[in-house]
């Protein structure tokens, strides 16, 4: 079981779309995304998916993986449509986020 200091997120990126994933023990965690049509000249992506293993479940992960994805909207100037629950609900719990949310 990882501790949250030992989760480490990757991006990859396929074309216009790409995930954020950790792997551990054989497993992975992942939270995908694909491009949506711009507005304003501004990048939006539709966080669609998020997905953890029953593994590892209770550690965190989903979270980081949601923190990650906030990080590189706000490092590249993206805005977020969420799509998968998870990530709606995660909007909701984090209103300072509200930057990064598209209209």
């Amino acid at each position: 079981m990882d501790s949250p200091d030992q989760i480490t997120i990757e991006h990859e990126t396929a074309g216009k779309n790409g995930r954020f994933v950790h792997r551990a023990e054989g497993a992975e965690a992942e939270l995908t995304y694909a491009e949506a049509p711009a507005a304003a000249g501004v990048r939006r992506v539709s966080a669609d998916h998020t997905y953890v293993p029953d593994s590892m479940r209770g550690q965190g992960i989903a979270g980081k993986l949601v923190d990650a994805l906030i990080d590189t909207a706000r490092a590249q100037g993206w805005k977020v449509i969420p799509r998968c629950s998870y990530v709606v609900a995660a909007f909701r719990r984090h209103p300072e986020w509200n930057d990064v949310l598209a209209d």
